[in-house]
This record gives C-alpha cells, structure tokens and sequence, in this order.
C-alpha cells in the first residue's frame, strides 16, 4: 500500500537501481579516462625515446660518442635532477625560511630543533630505534643464519622468515595492530599479545601501544620483524663465502662452537655485518609508516621522520619541518657513504 504524495517502494527500488548504474557508468568512464592518459603518456615516452634512440644510432664520427652517452644518461639525469635535487635544494631553502615563507630566518629553525623539549624527546626516540633496531634486526639475523644453515630443506625456512620483507610497513603495521590490541576487563580479548597475557594469568592486560615506554619498543618489534629475513640472508651467504681451508685450519688448531664462531666467522664477515646494520640503520631513520600507522606519534612514540609530516603537512610549519628534514637528510649522510665505501673495499678484496 502507497501513500499519497510518496513514492512506491517499487517505483523507489527503480529510482535506487538507476542511481546506482548511474554512478558505476560514472566510474567506468573516470577510469577509462584515466587508464587512456596513463596510456597515452607512456606511450608518447616510449616513443620520444625510440626516436631518440633511432638518432642516436644514426649518429657517425665525433658525435657519436657525445650523443650516446646524451641520450643513456641525459633521462636518468633529468629525472634525477626534478626528483632529487631540485626538492633538496628547496628543503634547504626553506629550512632558513620562516613557517610560511615571507621571511628569512638563518638558522632559527635549526635552533628551535635542539633547544624545543618536544623535538629534543623526538630526537631522544629516534636514536633509541637507531640503537635497539639495528643490533637486534642484525643479531637475530646472525643467529637465524647459523642455525638454518645445518637443517635440512633451509631454503623453506629462509623463505618463510624473508616473507615479511615482502610486506610494506604499513601492512605489518596493521597486521600487529591487530596483535597489540586490547580490549577492557571483562570483554574477549582478541589481540594476539593480549590472549597470551591473560593466558598466564594477566587478566586485565594493559593498552599495549597506549603504555610508555613499552609502546616503543612493540613498535620496534615490527621494523625488527621485517628486517630480520634482510639480514639473515645477506649474512648466510657471506658465511657460505668462507673459504673451507680456514674453517678447517682453525679446527685443526683446536677452534669449536663460540670459539670458532667469535674468532673465525665474525671476522671473516665483519665488513658484511656492517653493511647490514648500516642499512637496517638507514631504513630505521625513515621509519615513518609504522610510527604513523599504529600511534600517529602520540603516547611519546614519535620520531624524526613522523615529525617531519606532522610539522609541513598538519601543521603547515613549512620552515620547521624543512629544518628536520635537512637534519634527517645530515644523519642519513654518513651511512649511506660508509656502505659506499665499505662495498667498495669488499670488491677490492674479491
């Protein structure tokens, strides 16, 4: 039965079926649109560079030579120029700047890093992950290396423990949110963490990522998760790379277990255990995603990378977070040489 002045429930089904083709018509042509500029803009740079190519081909005596290396490395440059350098160089610029930019301020901004309570927390937190990650990350790693190599069908398992290297941050974070959850006394917990809690006896577990400083170390227990199958297998192979002669020369003058381990194998692959704690080092310094994943930076979890968003693009302090981002960028510096010199050393040796 109708009532006067409204519509039917089947003349308002029919109205709701229209308005739904309607919106998915919308959204089949949206993406057609989109998928046809996507590829047309591939394929007007695939063809900029066949014809680029062709040229260069076609190109004879002295100009041969200046024309190739224009053409293989001149993309690579450009690219490289608009998304690096090019934004560093405003980073630095507005780093001087004032937070929106009408003025120039020197090095206030920097100042305003070390000498501000919050920052100087933040910077305390960021060094607490660069000390706990690495070491555990590579520790684990080491020992992970040595016991899987004696089992049998070790390829399964090394592949099982560098699964999580496939994940983004941003999914093992979400993936041990669910671990850490916690619900009230009372309610069934369903956080992983929780239920061993009370499992042993805790019946009222704690708000894992709300307790401090707990919550910091539990997000570190991610990066460490990830990372671990990273160094586990570049410091298995370093270990296969052994020559046999001086494992065998050390068990003949007596070297077995610790021994064998701390005076043979460590030092024979000390310049790959430090490759690896460099580089776990520096993803520990862009750790952003777990941190904004999981806590936003609240509960004093925050570190340099998430407060750099926070400051440009939340608060639209553009001249603060340019000033922690030069900073993050010095601190990255360092590693990134030393990997660059240590990898060079290592080919020297080989």
């Amino acid at each position: 039965m109708s009532v006067p002045g409204f519509p039917t429930p089947v003349a308002d089904l029919a109205a709701r079926g229209l308005a739904t083709e309607r919106l998915a018509a919308g959204a089949w042509n949206d993406a057609a649109v989109k998928f046809g500029n996507t590829f047309g803009a591939v394929a007007g740079f695939l063809g900029i560079l066949l014809v680029v190519f062709l040229v260069a081909g076609r190109a004879r005596g002295r100009l041969a030579r200046p024309l190739a290396v224009a053409v293989f490395l001149g993309p690579a440059a450009l690219l490289l120029a608009v998304g690096l350098v090019v934004p560093l160089l405003r980073t630095v610029y507005l780093s001087v700047r004032s937070d929106d930019g009408s003025r120039f301020v020197g090095g206030e901004n920097f100042g305003w890093a070390f000498t501000s309570d919050s920052v100087r927390e933040v910077l305390v937190t960021t060094l607490l992950w660069l000390l706990a990650v690495p070491l555990a990350a590579t520790g684990l790693g080491l020992v992970l290396a040595l016991l899987v190599d004696r089992m049998r069908g070790q390829s399964v398992y090394k592949s099982l423990i560098f699964m999580p290297m496939a994940i983004s941050l941003v999914g093992a974070s979400i993936i041990f949110k669910f671990v850490y959850e916690s619900r009230g006394p009372g309610q069934p917990q369903i956080g992983l963490l929780s239920q061993l809690a009370v499992a042993v006896g805790w019946d009222d577990p704690p708000n894992w990522l709300l307790s401090q400083p707990l919550n910091t170390f539990l997000l570190m227990a991610v990066m460490v998760w990830v990372q671990t199958g990273f160094a586990m297998v570049v410091l298995s192979a370093a270990i296969k790379a052994i020559p046999d002669e001086v494992v065998e020369a050390a068990r003949l003058d007596g070297a077995s277990g610790v021994r064998l381990f701390w005076y043979v194998t460590v030092p024979m692959i000390r310049t790959t255990v430090m490759v690896v704690l460099t580089t776990v080092m520096l993803i520990t310094l862009k750790a952003f995603d777990i941190v904004r994943t999981m806590t936003g930076g609240n509960f004093g979890t925050q570190v340099l990378a998430n407060e750099m968003y926070s400051q440009s693009f939340v608060q639209f302090n553009d001249g603060r977070g340019s000033a922690l981002a030069v900073l993050l960028f010095l601190a990255v510096l360092p590693l990134v040489a030393y990997n660059i010199v240590q990898l060079r050393k290592e080919r020297e040796v080989r």
